[in-house]
This record gives C-alpha cells, structure tokens and sequence, in this order.
C-alpha cells in the first residue's frame, strides 16, 4: 500500500480513538495522576521521553525523564499548538494531510518552527465540554509517542470511572 492509502485507513482509527477517549473531569489532580501514569509506563519500559499536560494553556504537568534534552521540550510544545489549533491529536491532524496526499508543512500555512503535527499530542476532550488542553509525550518515533499517550489514557480511564 502506498503512504497516501496507509494514511487514510490510519485517519479512521484515530478518530474512533479520539471519539472514545473522552473524559468525565479533569482538574489539576487529573493532570499529576495522568502525567505520572505516562512517567511510570515509560520509565517501566526505558523509554526516553519528555511529557507534559496542560489545560486552557497552563503547564499543569511536566517530566524530562533520563536521555531527553531541551529539544524534546520544544517538541511539546510545538504538537500542543496543534492540538489547540484543531482540536484533534498531533498525529491525527498530520495524518490528515498525508491522507490527501500532501504534509501539514506544505499545506497547513502555519510555522514549522511553531507547530508539529507529529504523533505525540492528544487533545483532553472532556464529557459535555469539549476539548480543554492537551497531553503529549516527546522522545520515541511519533507513532510510538501516540501510541504510549493513548495507552496512558485507555489506563486512566478504565481507573477513573468510578
């Protein structure tokens, strides 16, 4: 299959991940007991990541674990952008592009040095509220960033249902 076919078979999962991935609250709580869920997944693993959480634009969270550099900071944040832009994750929005055949950084008109849509970035989308930040891990090839971002959730949220 070609890169453009891949990418729009991958569109469909990323949504479904996005429209289930959905929380009840969240707080400043939240946000320490989910970035430090990240922190012990990676750490469990070696994974040399930089994470962080935010909501309405405030740093609520943030680990540079072992291995990471200030790089991975800049990373964050630039994924985060996306994510507050589109409402969507990193990785679902450069997803997107590839899906018609083109890249954010060719199509999008935003600032590479400002915005990322690489795997990394989910929006923290809040039950009957609407997306209120972001969480993103910054250190692994992007869809492994994704894929640790998204456990993380799947975790936290099979525990905060209660």
């Amino acid at each position: 299959m070609s890169e453009h076919t891949d990418a729009t078979a991958r569109v469909a999962e990323l949504e479904e991940q996005e429209r289930r991935l959905r929380l009840p609250r969240f707080d400043n709580d939240d946000a320490w007991r989910l970035g430090c869920l990240i922190a012990d997944l990676a750490q469990e693993r070696g994974a040399a990541v930089t994470i962080g959480v935010q909501r309405a634009g405030q740093r609520l969270f943030h680990r540079a674990l072992p291995g990471t550099s200030p790089d991975n900071d800049a990373w964050l944040e630039r994924k985060c952008r996306v994510v507050e832009r589109y409402g969507a994750s990193s990785f679902l929005v450069g997803t997107r592009f590839r899906a018609k055949g083109s890249s954010f950084e060719e199509s999008s008109r935003l600032d590479p040095d400002r915005y990322a849509a690489h795997g990394g970035a989910f929006p923290i989308h809040v039950t009957g509220t609407g997306v209120v930040g972001a969480v993103a891990v910054s250190g692994l090839p992007q869809a492994e960033d994704h894929a640790l971002v998204v456990e993380a959730l799947e975790r936290y949220l099979s525990t905060a249902q209660g």
